[in-house]
């Protein structure tokens, strides 16, 4: 069961993306918005203190993937969230 765990949280990602990618792009709450990119860059690894703001990225997003500036208290990260893939996340602070 430990071989296929890297698998099954790959999966569980990318399921939660498809679902919470549609509620970012329509929440007008930058809290809100922040909490559900860094449960993302959480689940990637990444180190996310006490996210408070997140932005769309006009000039980054493209058709069918849309992309934020997250701003934790640790550090700040620009992510690209793809639908049924892990996030391309790039530390930008």
């Amino acid at each position: 069961m430990t071989r296929y765990f890297p698998i099954f949280a790959l999966t569980a990602v990318a399921a939660s993306l498809s679902v919470f990618a549609p509620a970012v792009a329509q929440s007008g709450d930058d809290s809100e918005a922040a909490l559900i990119v860094a449960t993302q860059l959480r689940a990637q690894g990444y180190d996310c203190v006490d996210p408070h703001k997140a932005e769309r990225d006009q000039s980054a997003s493209t058709p069918g993937e849309e992309a934020w500036i997250v701003t934790c208290d640790n550090a700040t990260y620009r992510v690209k969230l793809v639908p049924d893939q892990a996030a391309k996340v790039e530390r930008i602070d």
